[in-house]
């Protein structure tokens, strides 16, 4: 990719930084928890009709209706990055689903959900993990049984993200349980979370919150129209999902608006009326981390360029989920460290300082490594699809005596 900007790229850039000037009194201060507040929404809509937010969805769905312009899409994100404003709402909905309908969706669930689920309207959670089936997915055993024009749904999904405040699921069910193998037989259907048979219950983390849910479902109706993709093909559609729910947990600009902030709580705090940017042995820290998240912003320049050739890097995407993830979590845990004693408190705690952001953020993002694919199974993959390294041996299986 020619990284070189255009006299109207350049132009294009100086009226994205005057709508963030004159907008700036727009940017919601909360974007609410788990259902996005009234500012954060109308912030939405202003992006969507400047052609900011949701770029290329069609205008019949309620997107912006924008061609694939690569390089705009990239001025945007980096004016939007350093105005540290956000650029839309991110959430399952709009980042997973939506993809996921204009990819496989029938046109009814089109014309039906994706306009809504932009506005942020309505709120979405992904029932995939089950208590047996984590990391190994496609053993789940959520399954669905016909009854007329119904599929009638038992079992338990866990770790559900906002299942508390959402209004719809899209989710992982069994509905062929003799198909000839694991990944096989699983469709993927949406569904109100206010149907008879959803009880939730919330799963407090060591953050104090309660992010995640379990999810139990008892003879739960779904009308089969609400299959996404064929019937006993979910596993297929998933991987569609999955492939958008990595790129939103490893958004490079994200990670540098991290770090950003990270240098400049090194600027502000100090020891001894030393400032802490100018130790060496923080600074070095800090050099390393910001060299991996510039390296990061690379790696998405790369995918970028891909996709404009129309080619795809499903291991190459994988790499951005794992390597973000990580670095999230070590930007917090030097941050912890420049806090100095103040970085053990919590909660209510008189010293506090930063607001406690970057402790509940080293809690939080030592769960996202987990969450979405958990490392250790993502370096497998990466070792045994992309380097062809040796599989890992599985047990053998048990003979008859």
């Amino acid at each position: 990719m020619d990284l070189s900007y255009t006299p109207e790229q350049e132009q294009f850039r100086a009226e994205v930084r005057q709508f963030l000037v004159e907008h700036k009194a727009d940017i919601p201060a909360h974007f609410g928890v788990n259902r996005p507040s009234d500012a954060a929404r109308a912030w939405q809509r202003l992006l969507i009709a400047q052609g900011y937010a949701a770029r290329n969805v069609p205008v019949a769905y309620g997107g912006a209706g924008q061609p694939h312009d690569i390089m705009r899409a990239q001025i945007i994100a980096d004016e939007f990055a350093v105005a540290r404003a956000p650029l839309g709402l991110v959430n399952q909905g709009i980042s997973m689903l939506v993809p996921t309908l204009l990819e496989l969706g029938t046109e009814a669930q089109k014309r039906d959900w994706i306009a809504p689920t932009l506005r942020g309207d309505v709120v979405w959670c992904q029932g995939y993990s089950e208590p047996g089936a984590g990391s190994d997915l496609a053993s789940l055993t959520t399954r669905a049984v016909e009854d007329g024009d119904d599929f009638v749904i038992n079992g338990q999904k866990i770790w559900t993200t906002t299942a508390h405040g959402a209004d719809m699921m899209f989710a992982l069910i069994r509905t062929e349980p003799d198909a000839p193998n694991k990944y096989l037989g699983i469709s993927y259907l949406i569904f109100s979370m206010k149907s008879p048979g959803i009880e939730v219950r919330p799963l407090r983390t060591m953050t104090g919150a309660a992010e995640f849910n379990e999810v139990f479902l008892t003879d739960v109706r779904v009308p089969k129209s609400q299959i996404v993709g064929e019937r006993g093909q979910g596993w297929k559609v998933s991987n569609s999902t999955l492939k958008h729910e990595r790129g939103m947990l490893g958004d490079p600009n994200a990670a540098l608006a991290r770090m950003r902030n990270l240098l400049a709580l090194m600027t502000a705090q100090s020891t001894d009326g030393v400032a802490i940017m100018d130790m060496p042995v923080f600074r070095d820290r800090a050099m390393r981390l910001q060299g991996r998240a510039l390296a990061m912003k690379c790696h998405a320049m790369r995918l970028l360029t891909a996709a404009d050739k129309g080619e795809d890097l499903p291991l190459a995407r994988m790499i951005v989920k794992l390597q973000a993830t990580e670095l999230n979590h070590e930007i917090a845990t030097l941050a912890v460290d420049v806090l100095g004693e103040a970085g053990l408190a919590y909660d209510d705690e008189a010293h506090m300082r930063a607001n406690e952001i970057w402790q509940k953020r080293y809690m939080f993002d030592l769960g996202m490594i987990i969450g979405g694919g958990t490392a250790q199974i993502q370096r497998n993959i990466i070792a045994e699809r992309g380097l062809g390294l040796p599989r890992e041996l599985k047990p053998a299986r048990p003979t008859a005596a």
